[in-house]
């Protein structure tokens, strides 16, 4: 499956962390969009969709959730909890979250400008463009 979870590094000292995402330095794409998402309640499912062309790199900020990730043929759960820790989703995963934290903040950074073009957010229609 096209996913992995990246570390950043943590700079700071007694009085806190910094992290610090910069183009070339840890992030595997150029980021051309960045959103973020909060309140959600915790069993609320967000995502539903694939991206044909989109990359993202998604940071949990603050609180937990799960994302649940799928390439057609094989699901997986990734539980985000530290925000030193990056979620690389490359295109044709079928992504959903959910388990939101109450106070759950994401951030992604996305390869792309929206394009809704780009999304596939019908499951069946994913699983045949992704060959399965």
């Amino acid at each position: 499956m096209t996913f992995e979870l990246v570390d950043f590094p943590i700079h700071g000292n007694h009085d806190g962390n910094l992290i610090a995402l910069e183009k070339g330095h840890g992030l595997p794409f150029d980021v051309k969009r960045v959103y973020y998402i909060w309140g959600t309640r915790p069993n609320v499912v967000r995502g539903k969709h694939a991206h044909r062309k989109l990359e993202q790199m998604v940071v949990c900020v603050s609180g937990s959730c799960d994302f649940i990730l799928d390439d057609g043929a094989k699901r997986e759960m990734v539980h985000l909890d530290n925000p030193s820790k990056g979620l690389y989703i490359k295109h044709n995963i079928w992504r959903e979250f959910t388990n939101f934290s109450d106070d759950c903040v994401i951030m992604v950074l996305a390869s792309e400008y929206y394009d809704e073009a780009d999304y596939i957010r019908d499951y069946e229609v994913f699983k045949k463009e992704a060959g399965r």
